[in-house]
């Protein structure tokens, strides 16, 4: 049996102070985040950056401390930068067209501004358009290809995160296209609204539609997160856990740290019968050098 790659999401975006008070913020919160996930059993840091009130951030120096802190600390976690921010249009209710506030939408070379700069090993490439809250998730395939070419630029190996079988259809296409190298690595994103739900019958397609040897994890949100983290590694999968995806260790108990939720994901896949990756064991699995 392969080992099983466990990713550590410590922050993302959309979880807010008032859900988890301890929640990663700063640079240096961030970065002792994803050193003490791997000394728990993380292989792989996905990291969004914030600003110190908890806002979310863009800023190529917020990146960039959290980098050159975990980078300076000795760690071998595997970093993987996000690029999705930048992709969010709010119509105005007077005209849509118009953006309202809450808008990020920008141009593709400033999403990935940071990937450029930084080379990690790992960065996400979003590939879904859809509605979120009162917003539109867009992700134009011109957009895509831009940033994708970028990304091999920079040496850093995309991680497709779909939400829906039409994102999987697009990354096909794009494989087609030469846009992207083969194999691909794919993230299945369960249980965000009007995209893929949590259940054994949506994973098990998402899982069907992926390319020959495409490398895959997969992730639910909320109360679902464990449930949906056994069952991708059942399917074959790797996995994922974070603050960004939920904030309780229980039904009853706020986690109290990225860490925490990471040993508690490690004796699921143990319990299960499997074994967790360590950072250099992932890069083996993964086709990544250095």
């Amino acid at each position: 049996m392969t080992k099983t790659i466990l990713t550590v999401a410590v922050t993302g975006n959309q979880t807010t102070l008032a859900q988890h008070p301890r929640l990663p913020c700063t640079p240096e919160e961030i970065a002792e985040a994803c050193i003490s996930s791997e000394k728990a059993g993380a292989a792989i840091a996905h990291i969004h950056v914030r600003y110190p009130d908890g806002a979310p951030s863009m800023e190529l120096e917020h990146y960039s401390e959290v980098v050159d802190r975990i980078r300076d600390a000795g760690s071998q976690i595997l970093i993987n930068l996000t690029t999705g921010p930048g992709g969010r249009f709010t119509p105005s209710k007077d005209d849509p067209k118009v953006a309202a506030p809450g808008s990020t939408l920008t141009h593709p070379m400033r999403r990935v501004e940071h990937i450029v700069a930084l080379k990690p090993d790992i960065c996400t490439l979003d590939l879904n358009t859809m509605w979120s809250g009162n917003s539109a998730v867009i992700n134009p395939p011109e957009s895509l290809k831009v940033m994708a070419e970028a990304m091999r630029e920079a040496g850093s190996k995309p991680e497709l995160e779909v939400f829906d079988s039409g994102d999987i259809h697009l990354a096909h296409a794009l494989l087609e296209q030469g846009v992207l190298d083969a194999p691909p690595l794919f993230q299945i994103v369960t249980g965000i609204r009007y995209g893929f739900s949590c259940t054994t019958q949506t994973m098990a397609y998402a899982r069907s539609l992926l390319p020959d040897r495409a490398q895959w994890a997969a992730f639910g949100v909320g109360r679902m997160m464990y449930p949906m983290l056994a069952q991708a590694f059942i399917l074959g999968g790797h996995v994922r856990i974070g603050l960004e995806d939920g904030v309780k260790l229980d039904r009853d108990t706020l986690a109290p740290s990225n860490a925490a939720l990471v040993e508690k994901a490690k004796r699921i896949v143990n319990d299960l019968g499997g074994e967790l990756a360590s950072p250099k064991e992932a890069r083996t699995i993964l086709g990544l050098g250095g």
